[in-house]
């Protein structure tokens, strides 16, 4: 490190190499410094730079999160819904979950924040078309709230599915929790209706991240 005669401080030397400024802190340390083989500007945990990078500048002026809270789950389809009443829409396959903030079909906020949610559900009423359901919608059922997406009155395709879907942003406290929920009448109460989904193709799907 140098300091000139008009107050300006220089890190590093110029050459091949990695330089940080270190934040020793008690319980823990953050680091500032340049990955030189990379040629990013890392804000980073902990006293080796590189390891447990927060944010990340290139030189191209992106700029990553790679520990920000995001995640996208889906279900594998299958499932069946139980007609007239909520049902939880399982969450059988993590596409992604940075921080493992998902588990038991529930995402679990890490932090206070504001988190965009959004979500897809297809549903199969059987091997007929044109099926009639009096009322159907999907709900983000969180702790402070609930984010309810109304579909009234839907007829289901030629394969006889049909899909809802939606996105909020919504306002989370630290542990708090949201679950996808899916309600569907069907016209008469006649038949079985399960999710529709792949097994590893975001058909029916749960996806969210922090904001900030």
């Amino acid at each position: 490190m140098a300091l000139s005669r008009v107050g300006l401080v220089t890190v590093g030397t110029g050459q091949t190499e990695d330089r940080k400024i270190l934040f020793d802190g008690n319980a823990q340390d953050f680091h500032i410094g340049i990955d030189d083989s990379a040629d990013d500007l890392v804000i980073g945990k902990g006293s080796a730079l590189g390891t447990t990078a927060n944010i990340v500048i290139d030189e191209n002026g992106h700029v990553t999160k790679p520990l920000q809270t995001a995640f996208l789950a889906h279900n594998d389809g299958g499932d069946s819904i139980t007609n007239a009443t909520e049902t939880t829409i399982a969450l059988d396959t993590e596409i992604f979950d940075v921080n493992g903030d998902v588990s038991s079909d529930t995402f679990t906020a890490p932090v206070t924040g504001k988190y965009f949610l959004s979500a897809m559900v297809r549903l199969d009423a059987g091997s007929s078309s044109n099926t009639r359901f009096n009322r159907v919608y999907m709900e983000f059922q969180c702790s402070n709230r609930g984010a309810l997406f109304e579909f009234g009155q839907v007829y289901t395709d030629e394969d006889d599915r049909m899909g809802v879907t939606g996105s909020i942003v919504m306002d989370m406290d630290a542990s708090d929790t949201a679950v996808l929920r899916i309600f569907a009448s069907r016209n008469g109460a006649s038949g079985a209706t399960t999710t529709s989904g792949h097994s590893s193709e975001p058909v029916t799907f749960f996806s969210g991240f922090l904001l900030g």
